[in-house]
């Protein structure tokens, strides 16, 4: 069977093995975890070339003994060659040494001189080698958090994706579309709609100060609270006032969430709201053409116990545009350090409002991480709301 392999193959596999028998013996020198990278021969050379340098140089100086200038290239063998190799270096040293010694020296002082040089290289192995193996070990244990801190922030993630909108909302004249994407692994943005009865829908959308985990955690709460409160209470500012209050005894005075909550009200073709601190929502006319700006009513929650706000409302007519969104899109940077700002928002949103919820969602986010690079410095959350209230408005792609 043997003689029908092709001799191209029969040639590749033998150089192949050969490779191997050049290379496995070369790295079985090295340190485990160097023994698989970067080029192996030259710690190998220099550690073997110094230590002949240095016993040839000791061959000529005569008067003066040199061997102690072999502990530079004993050091570099310790930190890269094998435990055994480390330490037969310091008896090759020696030996060398005693080769090219003054042979009229006396036995007993030759064999104290030698043993003493012998002890202090094998010390110096030890010390140099003890270090390494701490820094390795606790290069290990770095990785080893790092990667246990990467599966709970992946973990964080998934718990904090439970609190968002899992599906399109079958909601009778509204067409919604939602998404929330996180600077970091988890983040301090939230978005959410449902029903609140047969013809009202809430919407929220609120942003913690800062980013990460702690922004992640108190989102969580805000979320909790928001979706306890409007199963039991149907007046939002009875709702900003509770949660502001549980905001305050739950963060400390650096931590404060924007908060913009909304009923859409599809029978009186109406949306109420209280925008605490929040960018403003953008409202497309789409009779008219132009943009109105939800603009906030009172301060972001958890900063005050005395929360004062105001309730607006806005009529709205078939093929009206809604969107919702964070400072995390406005705020987009790009390389000459210019925001996305809103502007380019707005145009977004008025080259957009012919399209379905979905895709002008997908549009506005598109467009700003074209602007920046795709390179978010914060959250960033988009909710749009398409009012389709008698099947007039007819989204196209």
């Amino acid at each position: 069977m043997s003689e029908l392999t092709h001799p191209a193959v029969r040639e590749s596999r033998r150089s192949q093995l050969h490779g191997l028998r050049e290379r496995i013996p070369l790295r079985s020198l090295f340190r485990s975890h160097l023994a698989g990278s970067g080029p192996t021969w030259i710690p190998l050379v220099l550690v073997l070339g110094a230590i002949v340098a240095v016993s040839y140089a000791d061959h000529l100086v005569v008067p003066l003994s040199l061997i102690y200038l072999c502990i530079l290239p004993i050091v570099v063998g310790a930190t890269f060659l094998r435990r055994a190799i480390s330490y037969g270096l310091t008896t090759v040293c020696v030996l060398l040494h005693d080769y090219y010694s003054p042979k009229g020296v006396n036995l007993g002082l030759r064999i104290f001189h030698n043993l003493t040089a012998m002890l202090c290289f094998a010390l110096v192995v030890y010390v140099i080698r003890r270090y390494m193996e701490q820094r390795e070990a606790l290069a290990t244990t770095v990785r080893q958090q790092r990667d246990d801190l990467l599966r709970d922030v992946e973990l964080a993630a998934q718990v904090q994706r439970l609190f968002l909108p899992s599906a399109k909302p079958a909601i009778p004249g509204l067409e919604i579309a939602g998404m929330m994407h996180p600077a970091r692994g988890v983040g301090g943005d939230y978005y959410d709609y449902f029903p609140v009865d047969a013809r009202t829908t809430q919407i929220v959308v609120a942003d913690v100060a800062g980013k990460g985990v702690p922004a992640a955690l108190l989102m969580s709460a805000t979320a909790a609270a928001m979706r306890f409160g409007a199963n039991h209470d149907r007046n939002m500012l009875e709702q900003v006032k509770r949660l502001n209050t549980g905001i305050l005894l739950a963060s400390d005075d650096e931590r404060y969430v924007t908060l913009l909550i909304a009923e859409i009200d599809t029978h009186r073709r109406m949306i109420r709201y209280v925008n605490c601190g929040h960018n403003p929502a953008l409202l497309f006319r789409a009779s008219t053409g132009t943009l109105t700006r939800l603009n906030s009513s009172c301060p972001p929650l958890g900063l005050s116990a005395e929360e004062i706000c105001e309730l607006a409302s806005a009529e709205l007519s078939p093929g009206d545009v809604l969107v919702f969104y964070t400072d995390g899109v406005t705020e987009a940077e790009n390389r000459l350090d210019e925001e996305f700002g809103m502007e380019r928002l707005s145009a977004a949103v008025r080259s957009g409002s012919s399209l379905s919820a979905e895709d002008l969602m997908s549009s506005i986010y598109n467009a700003a991480a074209d602007f920046c690079g795709d390179d978010f410095n914060d959250d960033v959350t988009i909710l749009v709301v398409k009012c389709d209230f008698d099947g007039s408005s007819t989204p196209s792609s």
